[in-house]
């Protein structure tokens, strides 16, 4: 956790990072196959306002996918 701290203040980022540690978020919103999985996938989800997941991006290209995002948003 700490290192996710230090990036988000590395990279000035105006929002925290979900570090998810056991899994849990990543089983429950099915990016990994359990708490045991070694990698999630990588996946992006819009959540809204309100906390309802607006949009799910199942395949991600990491290096196209923030500025396909950010269009989107």
């Amino acid at each position: 956790m700490a290192e996710n701290a230090k990036f988000v203040e590395n990279n000035q980022f105006p929002f925290p990072l979900l570090c998810d540690v056991d899994r849990q978020i990543g089983v429950a919103y099915g990016a990994c196959e359990g708490p045991e999985a070694r990698n999630p996938k990588r996946m992006t989800f819009v959540i809204g306002p309100d906390g309802k997941v607006l949009q799910v991006h199942a395949q991600v290209n990491a290096r196209q996918h923030p500025e396909e995002l950010l269009k989107t948003l």
